[in-house]
Parts: C-alpha cells; sequence; structure tokens
C-alpha cells in the first residue's frame, strides 16, 4: 500500500512540477491569441464600417451659401453637399488633424477637377473659397495630400448640384 501510495505521490509532483511550468509555456499562446482577436476585430469594424459609409453619408444644403467641411485622418464631414446651379457656394474647409501628422502633416484638401477648385486648409486651421457650379450634376471632391488621395474610399465626398 505504502508502494502504491509513493508511486502516485511521485505522479502527482510530478504533475504540479510540470503544471509550475506551463503558465510559462501557455503565456505566449495567450498572447498570440489575444493580438490575433484585436486584429481580427479591428480589421472586421473598419470593414464594416466602410461598407455601411455609403448609409451613413452626412448631408449639407447650405441655407447661408456656406458649407463648413471638416477634414480629418478619417474623411470629411459632411461627405455630401447640396447646392443649385449658377448660384455661388463658399466652401470652408477646416483642417482638425495637427501638423504632427505624418501623412500629409495636417493639411486637408478640398478639389473638384470638373470645377477647377483646388482649396488646402493648413493644420488646424481654415481655408475658403466661393464658386459657381455652372449645370446641374454630381462632382466629387477629394483630399490628394493625405491618407492614400483619391484611392481612400474616406478621403471624397459628392457635390449634387440642382438646377
Amino acid at each position: 500500500m505504502s508502494k502504491q501510495r509513493s508511486r502516485r505521490a511521485n505522479a502527482a509532483a510530478q504533475r504540479n512540477a510540470s503544471l509550475s511550468h506551463r503558465p510559462a509555456a501557455i503565456a505566449p499562446r495567450r498572447r498570440r491569441k489575444l493580438t490575433f482577436l484585436l486584429v481580427a476585430g479591428t480589421a472586421g469594424a473598419l470593414a464594416l464600417g466602410l461598407a455601411l459609409r455609403p448609409l451613413l453619408r452626412r448631408n449639407a444644403v447650405p441655407t447661408s451659401g456656406v458649407v463648413l467641411v471638416q477634414g480629418t485622418m478619417a474623411g470629411f464631414l459632411p461627405d455630401v453637399i447640396h447646392a443649385k446651379a449658377g448660384q455661388p457656394i463658399t466652401i470652408r474647409l477646416e483642417s482638425l488633424d495637427t501638423s504632427f501628422h505624418r501623412d500629409g502633416g495636417g493639411h486637408h484638401q478640398f478639389a473638384i477637377d470638373e470645377l477647377g477648385v483646388n482649396l488646402i486648409a493648413p493644420p488646424l486651421g481654415t481655408a475658403e473659397t466661393t464658386f459657381v457650379p455652372p449645370k446641374a450634376g454630381v462632382y466629387d471632391f477629394y483630399c490628394s495630400i493625405c491618407c492614400g488621395g483619391k484611392a481612400n474610399p474616406t478621403m471624397w465626398g459628392r457635390l449634387i448640384v440642382e438646377a
């Protein structure tokens, strides 16, 4: 009986000794799993945000002819602007980013190629331009200074000009 108890005691001691080393072996696995979940969750949230972006667009209808457009590394707000053909519209572009941004240095641009509009706001500053859309249509505006430029799906918006 005592031999059997000592064998059990030795086996239990060996299990406990091997278990005491396990947390160190498990920690890298747990860290990898948590890192994977964090990266996968972030990628999923970003993909969902980009997929839902067309449904979440914010519209601006100017009442005084002046539209405040805020530019950040996340995009434009609003990203849809309504105007009337033949009537002046003033865009006041405000950059909410600081000069410490590596990509573009905090500058943001509001450009509409078809209308010859090219406005650049300094970091944490504003710039303003007034123009007259000549005819009804949908015009894309974008920022090509930072964030990947025209290829970035968040750095563009639409000017909808109605007759």
